[in-house]
């Protein structure tokens, strides 16, 4: 059985609408061992064919957790250092200094990350 590694990073998807860009992100976790957190509403189902065309055959490998809301997420990791991306950042990526177990949140590939987040 496959073990997860002991602090990965965490990728939050919030609210992703295309399916391919998901399981794209989800073969990523699976080659590299970070954790996949998906925060609906998602625009697809997660069976969607495509998203699983996307993943091809490494979705069994995946650390995948599902929460109804931000806020969810957010209660069961409360003390995460998250790294929020923006096209609008103030801050380059390549300045950043992730440490394992950081959880990097991405929004909606359509509004971003809403300003409530």
């Amino acid at each position: 059985m496959l073990e997860p590694l002991a602090s990965p990073l965490h990728l939050v998807l919030v609210s992703p609408q295309i399916p391919p860009n998901t399981g794209n992100v989800a073969r990523l976790c699976a080659v590299t061992g970070c954790r996949l957190i998906l925060v609906e509403p998602l625009g697809f189902s997660i069976d969607d064919k495509n998203l699983k065309r996307a993943g091809l055959d490494y979705w069994d490998k995946v650390f995948l957790k599902l929460y109804p809301t931000y806020d969810a997420y957010v209660a069961e990791y409360p003390a995460a250092r998250r790294w929020l991306f923006s096209a609008r950042a103030q801050t380059s990526l390549y300045a950043a200094r992730f440490q394992a177990g950081d959880h990097l949140v991405f929004g909606s590939e359509v509004t971003g990350l809403l300003p409530e987040v």
